[in-house]
């Protein structure tokens, strides 16, 4: 089992919410299928550099029926020197229906860098249609203070927890972010199939709090499995736990 497999992104529809890497996760995912597409149903930073081509298009379909480069970036508008604005959700459904990509990789909620968060009352924007949910948390989250430094919007993921802020993380606290429904599985339309991600597993230690956090999701929530990974190598799998 490679990476794109264990994360069920071979085909369709795959957004991916949380914190701890999205951007990278994304760039990472559609670079491993034939002709991936990369956009998002929210704001996300340039990423030129990451996609062999980026089309600003208000009309993405018709952008992606003539593309023959990939991965592909479809973004609808430049917002400001460091970021593109995201489609709304029926536009990007519309791209998936298309036919015209393998895999369409959407960035459906922001974290301004942190390593777990937990999302507001407009968070996350999954189009219905999404085959693939991944909500990601990142290891080194673990062991950190329940603060803005770290988290993103910590007095939600406080609510989601029990935790109060500035508390230190630890493992279940994580899983419970994961697992929650108000948390990596709000708003997930029943038809998506979720696999959790931990991310930045960028050495043993990690790994083995990685393990902890899976196995918290999984006494949570009835997933098919948890994916251990450092998104930002070669080889980025580390491990699948079911």
């Amino acid at each position: 089992m490679d990476i794109v497999e264990a994360l069920a992104a071979e085909s369709g529809m795959v957004c991916v919410v949380g914190a701890g890497g999205k951007k990278t996760t994304l760039y990472s995912l559609a670079g491993r299928v034939p002709r991936g597409v990369v956009t998002a149903t929210v704001r996300i930073p340039i990423f030129d550099e990451q996609v062999a081509r980026v089309v600003v298009t208000d009309e993405p379909v018709e952008a992606l029926r003539a593309n023959d480069v990939w991965p592909l970036g479809l973004v609808p508008e430049q917002e400001r020197e460091d970021r593109y604005r995201g489609y709304d959700p029926s536009l990007v459904t519309a791209i998936r229906a298309s036919g015209h990509a393998d895999a369409v990789f959407v960035k459906a909620d922001g974290a301004r860098t942190r390593w777990l968060k937990a999302p507001n009352e407009r968070e996350p924007r999954i189009p219905a249609m999404a085959d693939t949910v991944i909500p990601i948390a990142s290891a080194k989250a673990v062991g950190k203070p329940l603060t803005e430094e770290y988290v993103h919007r910590p007095e939600r993921v406080a609510a989601v927890t029990g935790l109060d802020v500035g508390d230190t993380v630890g493992p279940d606290d994580v899983a419970a972010v994961l697992a929650s429904r108000e948390g990596g599985r709000k708003k997930v339309p029943p038809r998506a199939t979720v696999v959790p991600l931990v991310n930045m597993v960028d050495d043993a230690g990690l790994e083995g709090v990685a393990r902890e956090i899976a196995a918290g999701v999984h006494e949570r929530v009835d997933v098919p499995r948890v994916v251990l990974a450092q998104m930002n190598a070669d080889d980025p799998l580390i491990d699948v736990v079911e």
